[in-house]
């Protein structure tokens, strides 16, 4: 029939550019893939990072109590204390406080 629109038996015409878009889809994918395994690693990463600053803190802290423990008061309230900072340098603690 005049006018009417012929169709192959597979359908319509397939485009020239259809395997070029194959090829372009593939390399998104891939591209998307390579980004997604990249920010899981950085995100592998980053939690290993946080876990050692955790286990430094917790570390630090534990051994400032033991630190704080084995500070014990002087037995003679009289007594003042005295570190050597260097060469003939001394410092006192605690003599301005009993007046």
């Amino acid at each position: 029939m005049p006018g009417t629109a012929r169709f192959e038996i597979g359908g319509p015409r397939r485009s020239a550019l259809r395997g070029f878009a194959w090829i372009a889809a593939t390399i998104a994918w891939l591209a998307a893939a390579l980004i997604g395994a990249v920010l899981a690693v950085v995100f592998a990463a980053s939690l290993v990072v946080i876990g050692l600053m955790a286990a430094v803190l917790i570390t630090l802290a534990a051994a400032g109590m033991r630190a704080r423990r084995t500070v014990h008061a002087p037995a003679d309230p009289d007594l003042i204390e005295a570190r050597h900072i260097g060469g003939h340098s001394w410092v006192a603690y605690g003599w301005d406080g009993r007046r």
